[in-house]
């Protein structure tokens, strides 16, 4: 599947299943990415697993991207996540979003997880706009740091059955009461 590159209408963006000879690309954007990142035998590890799936991003065959993430009964649970540095802002992060939230269904799988680093406040706000929302903190998280983690989810919803449930709480009680 391809998408226009948004600054430049020559350029195209493929994304597409992560292969061997990707991964040089995919360390360099994840040294550059993250001050803890993953080596080589990691990714590998992680890959090997039978519910793991990798998957770039690719512009004028430059990967420029990357996204690990394992299928689970009832959600998907992205592992890593990054762009390279000289791509960010320019919506690939995005479509790689939405290239996962359409693998959702309604029937079978109908979220998606991940973790954040507290530090990481431009992957939060990325997330966030993306409709991902803070739903539990982590604490001591990760063993590098004892860092904190928020745990971030995206969830499908049923429009068809979603109804409005009106907010009532004690101020709202209040300003109703002067209304009347």
């Amino acid at each position: 599947m391809s998408f226009s590159h948004l600054s430049d209408p020559k350029s195209s963006l493929q994304i597409r299943w992560l292969i061997r000879r990707d991964m040089p690309e995919v360390l360099a954007i994840e040294q550059e990415s993250f001050e803890y990142s993953w080596t080589e035998e990691e990714f590998l590890c992680i890959l090997r697993q039978r519910n793991c799936i990798g998957m770039v991003a690719e512009v004028d065959h430059e990967i420029v991207g990357f996204m690990i993430y394992e299928l689970h009964k009832s959600n998907l649970h992205v592992l890593n996540f990054a762009v390279a540095d000289s791509h960010r802002r320019q919506g690939i992060g995005t479509k790689m979003v939405q290239r996962l939230i359409d693998k959702l269904s309604l029937q079978r799988r109908k979220e998606i997880l991940l973790e954040v680093r507290e530090r990481n406040l431009s992957a939060q706000l990325f997330f966030k706009q993306q409709n991902f929302m803070a739903v539990t903190v982590l604490r001591n998280h990760y063993d590098d740091t004892c860092e904190d983690a928020y745990i971030m989810r995206y969830r499908l919803v049923d429009e068809m059955n979603m109804s409005i449930i009106p907010i009532t709480n004690r101020i709202s009680d209040y300003y109703d009461a002067d209304a009347a």
